[in-house]
């Protein structure tokens, strides 16, 4: 902590003199001591005298972290209420600051697997003055998950969550209750539905046509493409006209370019340690700027959604205006039906909100990651490449309708999805493991569940998985491509990059040429 309040003095983002760290060394030994011991002793107490009570209480949310060599290893985290004497195995921690330091770098995910390794799958953190349960296995994510899913459905939040409200009104930090479950069922029925989403497919379509005319110009002049870049560019679009029938990543939109800004930047920030998340203490002093910075982010993101909206009802009231099947006309028209539950105009700002935070960013850092190992590993790439080839034809574009029947591409997806702790040869790109297997990645099969599992499994899913076969299948289909500089696939660089995502730490440049 010491070293953190030094870094932070230095910054320019307010000052933060040595007086003030011996005042809040003060104040934390003050009131961080006496008070946590005698609140300990007091619930002993109550324990030996409600013995039907002895137990941990567990709030739990989770999250995929990658693991070694960038495969993804899935942890549960808890944590805990009450102070329980029955905690799992875990490293010895220090005085106030617990294990922080045992997570400290740029990579805490790997620091975390490797603890893991040492302590087993059901670990103890203490992180500052939380107590944290680590799960790492399948076979417990599912016992959490699924078989006690009632018990561990609610999530901690995150200070730079409620920095902007969005526990009140967003379907990933609201408890389970009526709010949410309507939220749910709107969701799950009319958004992302699969007749509501095969009646907008073409909307994806046109989308993922304009990046493939965008990556034809680079190979006609030979360029090198982004292939993060410009798969973020088109996860945007995809997202905004499946929302509401707009680009938002086109160069000559004022409001495209100012929504591309605030994803990043509620992203970048959001992943920043927060030292308020491990000692509420510092709730009200925000010296890392984490609260006043979301705050700006999430009210500009509003207030966008919010003139976009006015905006489309405007011109729904012109006479002779056509409907547009997206989702804020589905939204509008179920908020004027009383028998599928009410959402309001503040309920959709925040769902967008929601979709644009998590549906973009995720899809576009796997879309990179798989074209990564596809071109990390020629041969699988060749056998892709046949398998669309044979089921398409040559110079036809992939549509969402071929992705039932491409059994190799979705096999690459679950491959890029797979976890390290679970199969055989993990550094090994095999997605001949998952051809002719029944595991998938919709919350059954707990060997593979990037998108969650139980009751808080990703709403969005149908659509994400759309949107990266389309994007990834039109890509291996349409052209042929080289690692950018004359470097072989063997030079490829694999390193993460810690965040709310894992992003490759170098992006990756290749150059398309036609086939």
């Amino acid at each position: 902590m010491l070293n953190t309040l030094l870094d932070i003095s230095e910054e320019s983002t307010g000052e933060f003199d040595k007086t003030q760290i011996e005042r809040l060394f003060l104040d934390l030994f003050i009131a961080g001591n006496d008070t946590t011991s005698a609140a300990l002793e007091w619930t002993m107490a109550e324990l030996i005298h409600n013995p039907e009570r002895d137990g941990l209480f567990l709030e739990l949310y989770t999250m995929s972290l990658p693991h070694l060599d960038h495969n993804s290893s899935f942890y549960s985290i808890a944590r805990s209420k009450v102070t329980s004497t029955k905690l799992p195995p875990g490293p010895k921690p220090f005085p106030i600051i617990g294990n922080l330091l045992e997570l400290v770098g740029h990579k805490p995910q790997k620091s975390m697997a490797k603890l893991a390794n040492t302590h087993g799958p059901l670990m103890t953190l203490k992180l500052g003055q939380k107590t944290t349960i680590v799960i790492s296995s399948a076979d417990l994510a599912k016992e959490v998950l699924q078989q006690h899913d009632q018990f561990f459905c609610n999530h901690t939040i995150p200070e730079s969550v409620v920095a902007g409200n969005e526990h009140e009104f967003s379907l990933p930090w609201l408890p389970v209750s009526a709010q949410w479950r309507n939220l749910r069922r709107i969701c799950k029925s009319h958004l992302f539905a699969n007749q509501i989403l095969d009646a907008n497919q073409n909307l994806r379509r046109k989308k993922v046509q304009e990046l493939l005319a965008d990556i034809h110009n680079s190979s006609l002049n030979g360029d090198a493409v982004d292939i993060g870049k410009a798969a973020f560019k088109t996860s945007l679009n995809l997202l905004s006209n499946t929302i509401f029938s707009v680009d938002l990543a086109d160069p000559n939109s004022a409001t495209g370019r100012e929504l591309s800004k605030l994803v990043h930047s509620i992203l970048e920030v959001g992943s920043r340690p927060n030292l308020a998340d491990y000692f509420p203490v510092l709730k009200k002093v925000d010296f890392q700027g984490i609260w006043r910075q979301m705050t700006i982010y999430f009210g500009k993101m509003i207030d966008l959604f919010s003139s976009i909206i006015s905006q489309w009802l405007l011109q729904s009231k012109t006479f002779g205006s056509i409907r547009n099947n997206d989702m804020l006309d589905t939204l509008f028209h179920i908020s004027e039906e009383k028998s599928t539950g009410e959402i309001d105009k503040t309920q959709i700002e925040r769902l967008f909100v929601d979709l644009f935070l998590a549906g973009n960013d995720t899809t576009s850092a796997t879309l990179e990651w798989a074209m990564a190992e596809l071109l990390y590993n020629p041969e699988v790439l060749t056998k892709a490449k046949a398998e669309l080839k044979q089921i398409i034809g040559k110079g036809n574009a992939v549509v969402e309708s071929d992705i039932d029947c491409s059994l190799y591409l979705q096999a690459i997806v679950k491959e890029t999805f797979r976890d390290a702790s679970i199969w055989e040869n993990p550094n090994s790109f095999k997605p001949e493991r998952f051809m002719g297997s029944e595991i998938d990645v919709k919350g059954r099969n707990f060997e593979l569940i990037p998108f969650g599992a139980g009751r808080r499994m990703c709403p969005g899913l149908p659509l994400a998985l759309r949107m990266l076969h389309l994007m990834l299948g039109s890509l291996i289909h349409t052209f042929d491509w080289k690692v950018e500089g004359g470097f072989k696939p063997k030079d490829i660089y694999f390193e993460e990059k810690f965040g709310l995502t894992f992003q490759k730490a170098e992006p990756l440049r290749a150059i398309p040429i036609m086939v």
